[in-house]
């Protein structure tokens, strides 16, 4: 009880999390209003490409950032609307409307906080690279398909409007395009897209989106242009309330909602992991991070949000600023919140199509040439893996994308470890005795499991011409229940030849497996399990010499 009561303490926020403050609060300061100011055209751009709005974005990207740096398990990790949610969020927008967000949002909150308490926080560990990377892949292809109809049109794509899929509605919207407005839209999302990639260049800390957002807010005030804008932000921020959770609401949003804490969980824990190996940040908590994500979701949905993961490319800036502690984060919220409340008036005329091509560059920038270069270069299931999670995500399901790429990795895996699964005929050593032609010493390598049980069945069992076979067990890595199972299946048909078995070498991890499946009952004798090899030769040398003198007295008696 006490064990339990420690480890749910650890799962919350303490005065610990702040140990280092007075070291660190400087540079946390300074990457907080960084990163601040790295996430609001963020958070405007997600929360409109969702099909919700820029005030769902901002105020996500308040609350969650506030409640994960507070309650999450990494350090430095910051959170707020990410491509991943808008990808999944869209079609949710297209089929149940604005309203159902807050709702879907608080349950998978729900489901992320139990998660983080029923410590399945180290669960992201089971996914292959090659598998997140092709997500990756795929969700930034989306994300910048979704750009199209808001480039293409003065009205951003509305729920319904254009198909849930990203490559589907992108060509609807090409179709449909206005081609009076689109000049205008385009060449306001190169002029950001141009900046954002030239400003880096001329300083690192020189914030790319931003001023690219200011450059042609200022031309659109100045020329008289067509272009839609972001339109009036609230002052202050809403008031929390509950959502909308009638039983038949929930009852169709619990599949998307699983859906949504699945990918929150995989990108959080993703972001955390990235952000402990970037620099010296402290150790993270998957599972408190899962509940601090959880608790950061509901928070957003309450407050009229959108769910919230931990955001890689801003927890990046903010340990790259030097964001040491939770207060960075902390104040990368507080930036934010001022922005609703001192400038939400020059925000609101900021232009849509800024926003689109924003995204575009973040989703460009989500692929790593050569990572990608590095993944097909590698083996061919780790290649096909990534192919097919990418063609999954873009053309089906994220969820379906990470499940699909998990299975073509792994049996690609299982069937190359089955490979390595060797049997082997040895000599004996040491000087021949009269009958050692009727001994086969077998040696079994590598991992003996379910997908290589029939070729070592079928190898062992085609021996002939012998009259005692010893199975060297104590090279075997790895067993399964299958395992064991053929093992038992080979004793008893060579047994049932009039073959006897020795086992030797049968290691401590493996005893109990083999007395559970029945490889040692199936032995003729309880005694013929050896430790040593050669007190098994010595064994078998004994049963083949009662054989002999058994053939002899055959012999003598026919005579």
């Amino acid at each position: 009880m006490a064990r339990a009561l420690r480890r749910s303490r650890a799962l919350l926020p303490s005065p610990r999390d702040y140990r280092d403050l007075r070291r660190t609060w400087k540079g946390d300061l300074v990457a907080g209003v960084t990163v601040g100011i790295v996430a609001l055209p963020l958070a405007l751009g997600f929360g409109v490409s969702s099909g919700v709005s820029a005030e769902a974005g901002l105020v996500t990207a308040i609350v969650a950032g506030m409640l994960a740096a507070v309650f999450g398990g990494s350090n430095v990790q910051v959170s707020g609307p990410t491509g991943a949610m808008v990808v999944v969020l869209l079609p949710i927008v297209a089929q149940h409307g604005v309203g159902s967000v807050a709702t879907v949002s608080v349950l998978a909150g729900v489901a992320v906080l139990i998660a983080g308490a029923l410590r399945l926080g180290r669960a992201v560990s089971f996914i292959p690279w090659p598998v997140i990377e092709g997500f990756t892949l795929g969700i930034a292809v989306i994300i910048f398909l979704q750009q199209l109809p808001l480039l293409t049109s003065p009205h951003t794509a509305a729920a319904g409007e254009h198909s849930s899929n990203a490559i589907v509605a992108a060509i609807e919207s090409i179709a449909e395009a206005d081609w009076g407005y689109a000049p205008w839209s385009l060449g306001t999302a190169a002029i950001v897209a141009a900046i954002m990639i030239v400003a880096p260049r001329i300083h690192p800390s020189l914030p790319g989106s931003l001023i690219g957002i200011v450059v042609v807010t200022l031309v659109s005030l100045v020329v008289a242009t067509p272009l839609a804008r972001i339109g009036e932000l609230p002052s202050t921020l809403p008031a929390p309330a509950l959502p909308d959770l009638r039983p038949e609401l929930v009852s169709t949003l619990v599949l998307p909602a699983l859906t949504i804490a699945a990918l929150a969980a995989i990108e959080s824990l993703l972001s955390a992991r990235v952000a402990a190996s970037l620099d010296d940040t402290g150790p993270y908590d998957p599972d408190r991070e899962l509940l601090g994500q959880g608790v950061a979701s509901i928070g957003s949905g309450l407050f009229g949000g959108m769910p919230a993961t931990g955001a890689i490319a801003r927890t990046a800036v903010n340990v790259r600023s030097g964001g040491r502690s939770r207060l960075a984060s902390i104040v990368h919220a507080l930036v934010l919140l001022g922005v609703v409340l001192i400038a939400s008036g020059p925000v609101a005329a900021v232009p849509l199509a800024a926003l689109g091509g924003i995204l575009m560059v973040t989703a460009v920038r989500m692929v790593q040439v050569a990572t990608v270069r590095s993944i097909v270069r590698s083996t061919r299931s780790d290649a096909a893996g990534f192919i097919i999670t990418a063609i999954v995500t873009v053309s089906l399901d994220l969820i379906v994308a990470v499940l699909v790429g998990i299975l073509v990795v792994g049996v690609v895996a299982i069937r190359n470890m089955s490979k390595a699964t060797g049997v082997h005929r040895e000599g004996l050593e040491g000087e021949a005795h009269p009958g050692d032609t009727r001994i086969a010493i077998l040696r079994f390598d590598g991992p003996l499991i379910f997908a290589a049980s029939d070729r070592v069945f079928d190898r062992v069992t085609s021996i002939r011409g012998v009259g005692v076979v010893i199975l060297r067990v104590s090279q075997l890595e790895l067993v399964d229940a299958s395992g064991a199972r053929v093992l038992t299946e080979i004793v008893r048909a060579l047994e049932r030849r009039g073959i006897t078995v020795l086992i030797k070498g049968v290691r401590e991890g493996h005893e109990r497996l083999f007395r559970s499946v029945g490889v040692l009952s199936s032995l003729r004798h309880q005694n013929h399990v050896f430790e040593t090899l050669p007190d098994a030769i010595e064994h078998a040398r004994s049963h083949i010499r009662r054989e002999r003198t058994r053939g002899d007295e055959s012999d003598q008696g026919e005579v």
